[in-house]
């Protein structure tokens, strides 16, 4: 299986990849830098990676699932409630492509903050 670093601010965290095209588009485009957003309990950060909206693409994901939007070609890794949650869930902007999961437990990104720096690289 694919892995990958990511790098956030303070918090390192191993990422598995799925056998999807945004995952394959994100893994080719290695390494990625940008810099860290926060809404609600959820990171995001810009990428240059373009990719469409995937036929299974969900806006309610479960902690450690690593999502990327595809409007606003970010990745997302929520991690808590964001604002416009109900209950317990971990609602997104929008329908996102869910392309890999994070090994840890992504709860550690409470300690990011806007403008961290953020890496992504490989892992072989």
């Amino acid at each position: 299986m694919r892995k990958l670093k990511m790098i956030i601010g303070s918090v390192e965290l191993t990422a598995e990849l799925y056998d999807t095209p945004t995952a394959d588009a994100i893994y080719n485009s290695l390494p990625i830098e940008s810099e860290a957003h926060t809404w609600g309990e959820e990171v995001y950060f810009s990428t240059p990676i373009r990719v469409i909206k995937e036929s299974d693409a969900k806006d309610v994901v479960d902690a450690g699932e690593l999502a990327f939007w595809v409007e606003g070609n970010s990745i997302a890794i929520g991690f808590g409630r964001t604002p416009i949650s109900v209950g317990d869930e971990i609602r997104l902007a929008a329908k996102t492509n869910i392309w890999g999961h994070a090994v840890e437990p992504v709860d550690t990104l409470q300690a990011a903050r806007d403008g961290d720096p953020i890496r992504l690289e490989r892992l072989d």
